[in-house]
């Protein structure tokens, strides 16, 4: 491998992904800032989701593939608006169980990702279970200590084991919170986290039928932001939420819509291509560590013994279903290499090659 592909594959995925993980995390603590003031995440939603549609305005005109491309049929327009409807449901949930909890916890409940997927693509009869495999068996019980571990972390919050890392004149002031919040806070998260599996599903439909990216991105963003703001509309009525002051709540609104819709998603869309899902989900576990972090500095946060036991649960579940699925790849890429070198697979080549694409 030359030094140019080294870079490309090897140091800038994972300086990436870094970047992408802390840039999250400093965006769900901004958004519980935003929310500590009194914004509500439902406008939240519709404008940080209505920027990055405007953002991605000239990507359906300016599009360098837009000659290639076929035309966009109703059953693609229906999967990009199952899209949106996931999207934003996924989205709601999400910032309300921020609201009602915390970035940390949020962090520790997205290391369920993994164990949702492999649990729908059983579903789905995309993964084969074959309880004699050591990379099955990996992840079946990768799944149930995953699962075992966001039940630790969303119904039992134990005494803290550190106190808040700066006083109230430096740090934003919340209150604390009571259990019966911070378990309908790990639901919502819960339920956010197992809408992403099935929005992974829905994307991957719509690129085989309509590759272009950053089009199907802005008609992603414009329906999340329309549902949201039919749902918004119902549950705050009140005008005087719609207005954004020019305080943290509009700095939160512009910084997810920048860099979290619009950011984000091209960024992980391009290491999917280049590493794979795999290499995407390593790094989930290192969002707990950035968001207990940014959470006592910029916070206040007090870190609570249930939250660093159920995210260690979650991560030793989170490596047990990646090393099976890991595994699992190595053995498929010893298989493609075999079926590759003998002479009489000619015809089977293109088809292995573009079911890795």
């Amino acid at each position: 491998m030359d030094r140019g592909k080294y870079w490309y594959r090897e140091v800038l995925p994972v300086t990436a992904m870094v970047t992408m993980e802390c840039m999250n995390v400093g965006l769900n603590t901004l958004f519980k800032a935003a929310t500590v003031r009194g914004m509500s995440h439902h406008v939240f939603v519709v404008y940080s989701y209505a920027v990055a549609a405007l953002l991605l305005l000239p990507s359906p005109f300016f599009s360098s593939r837009s000659r290639t491309l076929p035309p966009v049929t109703l059953s693609v327009a229906c999967k990009i608006l199952l899209l949106g409807l996931i999207g934003s449901t996924s989205q709601v949930m999400g910032y309300t169980g921020i609201n009602y909890s915390s970035p940390t916890l949020a962090s520790a409940i997205s290391n369920l990702v993994p164990a949702f997927t492999f649990i729908l693509a059983l579903m789905f009869r995309m993964e084969k279970l074959e309880p004699r495999s050591s990379t099955s068996r990996a992840k079946i019980i990768g799944t149930v200590v995953s699962i075992s571990g966001a039940f630790v972390v969303t119904l039992y919050k134990g005494p803290a084991i550190a106190p808040p890392g700066l006083p109230p004149s430096v740090a934003l002031h919340q209150p604390s919170l009571p259990p019966s919040k911070w378990v309908i806070g790990g639901l919502c998260l819960t339920t956010e986290y197992l809408l992403v599996p099935m929005w992974y599903i829905v994307q991957a439909q719509i690129m085989k039928e309509y590759p272009a990216e950053l089009t199907v991105v802005f008609f992603y963003n414009l329906c999340v932001s329309i549902l949201a703001a039919i749902v918004g509309v119902i549950a705050e009525p009140n005008t005087s939420a719609w207005r954004i002051r020019f305080d943290i709540a509009l700095v939160s609104v512009l910084c997810s819509g920048i860099f979290g819709s619009f950011l984000n998603n091209a960024v992980h869309t391009w290491v999917l291509r280049v590493r794979g899902p795999v290499y995407v989900a390593m790094f989930k576990p290192l969002s707990i560590a950035i968001a207990v972090a940014m959470g006592v500095i910029f916070l206040g946060d007090t870190l609570y013994l249930g939250s660093m036991v159920g995210a260690t649960i979650i991560s030793v579940g989170f490596y047990t279903v990646m090393w099976g699925k890991a595994k699992e790849d190595m053995a498929e890429g010893c298989e493609t290499a075999d079926v590759e070198s003998s002479p009489s697979s000619d015809e089977r080549i293109p088809l292995l090659r573009s079911h890795k694409n």
